[in-house]
């Protein structure tokens, strides 16, 4: 019997209620970009981003709810599944388009236009879509009850909470509000410093916080495992790498620092070594995480692309009920071709035929196995990275041996990597998504136009956010590491021009290895490695916070709610900040930082100011008390 048909979704088939409204619509634009944007921000400066679903979710059904007064379930599906396309869109482009920027500031290309960022994502987002669309009917129908899809399921589960929608949406707005005064009041202001630091002089080994919402933020999200991995690694860079620098190699210039190491760590302090030597270290470490994480899941992959290819043949049997129409294969196999001239003959991308053969092939690849692959682990664990990281490799070497080399084969390379890695995210979101609708009774086809709306308004929106934030602090610095774009580079440049320090790349290499016998999950601690050691405490500090709520000595669905409730205000701070993030970003352009900025007339000194950052940071811990467990209190009374 057709699975179809066992299964009954919170809306029959033959119901029909207001999905793809302009409603949904107009609110699903407003925040594909704004996550979009935030993650864009919080990615480039942490290397990670975090889902939309969810808040996504929550935020549609308190507008349409309880403003509106409408219930509407499916709207609202509409209204995150717009939304979190365009989180997935700027977790892609972010990984790899700001290495563009970077050559440009060395001198080796000029600066990427909007319109070269516009249409890789756009074509990317598209293709992740296109790809996803024929396997639907084999992954999250046939597969029902096989593939937990756990972001997805969450999600539907939340919408059916709807009761409870207008208290979770207030959560995730006085996330946003509150973030938003705390990051005017740090970076804006400048009213208290940022981070705080210690050097021990002894032995030159650097410890400290930062004391910013979003950073926290993803710290409490991630949970206690994750963020200890992390903060690990910079306790090895800051702690163990940079003093044995420092000891061993006083009086030496190392390639490819250009001053002693002695007098660099008096110049610029341990930050100087970090950005001259244990960047590489740090990438190197990446690169091996990404690499074992995909030899790693090489079975599970063959297995998951050898099952769907088998799922896709047998599902040759059209279901005409609303429940079960998707777009038409004509117009998905047109579109896929369409797609492939664009990359191939559109000025802007830097791809020759070749590339563009390569682009399917992986893209086709990567998209059944990151669409499969979240349905069974999860999006958090998705080796999308690895993904990445393998198609550079390839492709570079392809380019390299047909003689595409110099500034077009490096442009096509980064190109083609990523429209790949937007395209395994944009497959996995896409999966989710369908996996909701597909409890909820939505309709495929109104799900998937809401994928494309939301892929064209992150499109359009992220070659302007990566222009602000280049412009206003650059990309590769203290305020922007942006650490998997810093890999990208490297590791084309190390093909195409073989002058990387390969000694520091592959100490990260063996670190990693090392990292992996241990039985230590390598990508978090490698970028824990390879970011400084003052933001993986402030992630530290998020975590230990999301322990002791789990810790609670209360009944487990009261405990759940509190935990549930700090995910949604922290999901509220990290969009808060970085949309003030990029009002900064404006600000710093046009002069107005300097305008603003107090931290000349408070004049504080150094230990004034690191207590009022504790303060500060000490407010910011509490408010995420008030919305959670004191919520719950003053809920139950």
């Amino acid at each position: 019997m057709n699975e179809q048909k066992e299964f009954k979704p919170y809306i029959p088939a033959e119901k029909v209620t207001p999905e793809l409204t302009v409603t949904s619509i107009v609110m699903g634009i407003i925040l594909a970009v704004i996550f979009g944007a935030a993650n864009a921000y919080l990615g480039l400066r942490v290397g990670m981003t975090v889902s939309a679903s969810i808040p996504a979710a929550v935020l549609a059904m308190g507008v349409i709810r309880v403003i509106m007064r409408k219930n509407s379930i499916l709207e609202s599906n509409i209204v995150q599944t717009i939304g979190s396309a365009g989180e997935s869109v700027a977790a892609g482009a972010i990984f790899t388009l700001p290495a563009l920027f970077l050559w440009a500031k060395e001198g080796k290309m000029e600066t990427p236009g909007i319109m070269e960022i516009t249409i890789i994502a756009l074509l990317g987002g598209l293709l992740g879509v296109l790809f996803m669309v024929p396997l639907r009917n084999a992954l999250i129908v046939k597969e029902h009850g096989i593939l937990p899809y756990p972001e997805g399921t969450a999600c539907a589960e939340v919408l059916l909470a709807g009761e409870e929608g207008g208290a979770n949406a207030s959560t995730v707005f006085a996330g946003m509000g509150i973030a938003a005064l705390f990051k005017l009041f740090i970076d804006g202001l400048k009213a208290v410093p940022s981070e705080i630091s210690y050097t021990f002089k002894s032995f030159s080994g650097t410890i400290g916080t930062q004391i910013y919402p979003a950073v926290f933020s993803v710290g409490y999200i991630c949970g206690p495992r994750i963020s200890s991995y992390m903060f690990a690694g910079g306790l090895v860079s800051w702690m163990v790498l940079i003093p044995a620098i420092v000891l061993f190699g006083a009086d030496a210039i190392l390639y490819p620092g250009e001053a002693t190491i002695a007098t660099m760590f008096a110049e610029g302090g341990a930050g100087a070594i970090w950005g001259s030597y244990i960047r590489y270290i740090g990438a190197g470490a990446l690169a091996a995480g990404g690499i074992i994480s995909l030899i790693k899941s090489l079975p599970l992959i063959i297995r998951t692309f050898r099952d769907a290819i088998k799922s896709l043949r047998g599902t040759s049997v059209t279901n005409t009920s609303r429940t079960g129409q998707d777009l038409n294969m004509g117009f998905i196999l047109g579109a896929i071709l369409l797609c492939v001239v664009a990359i191939w003959l559109a000025p802007p991308i830097p791809v020759t035929f070749l590339g563009a053969l390569l682009v399917v092939v992986f893209g086709f690849f990567f998209a059944t196995v990151s669409s499969r692959m979240v349905g069974l682990v999860g999006s958090s664990n998705n080796p999308v990275s690895g993904m990445a990281i393998a198609t550079l490799l390839f492709s570079t070497l392809i380019l390299k041996a047909t003689g595409d080399t110099g500034v077009h084969g490096m442009q096509g390379a980064i190109a083609i990597g990523s429209i790949i890695c937007i395209v395994a995210a944009i497959a996995g979101d896409t999966s989710q998504d369908l996996k909701t609708g597909f409890l909820l009774g939505a309709t495929p086809k109104k799900q998937q136009i809401g994928e494309f709306i939301g892929v064209i308004a992150a499109a359009l929106a992220i070659g302007g956010v990566l222009y602000l934030l280049n412009a206003a602090w650059g990309f590769g610095t203290e305020q922007l590491a942006a650490p998997q774009a810093m890999l990208m580079k490297m590791i084309i440049e190390g093909v195409m021009e073989n002058n990387l320090p390969w000694a520091l790349v592959f100490i990260g290499v063996c670190l990693a290895v090392v990292i992996e016998i241990l039985g230590i999950p390598v990508l978090p601690f490698a970028i824990g490695v390879y970011l400084p050691v003052q933001l993986n405490a402030c992630i530290m500090v998020g975590g230990i916070v999301r322990l002791v709520f789990e810790k609670l000595k209360t009944d487990k669905k009261k405990k759940e709610a509190i935990i549930n409730d700090g995910i949604l205000y922290c999901s509220g701070m990290i969009a808060g900040e970085g949309l003030v993030g990029i009002l900064l970003a404006v600000f710093a352009i046009f002069g107005i930082s300097d305008v603003i900025d107090i931290s000349g007339k408070l004049n504080l000194s150094p230990v004034v100011a690191a207590v009022a950052a504790l303060v500060v940071f000490a407010l910011m811990i509490l408010t995420v008390l008030k919305f959670s467990i004191w919520k719950k209190r003053d809920n139950n009374k």
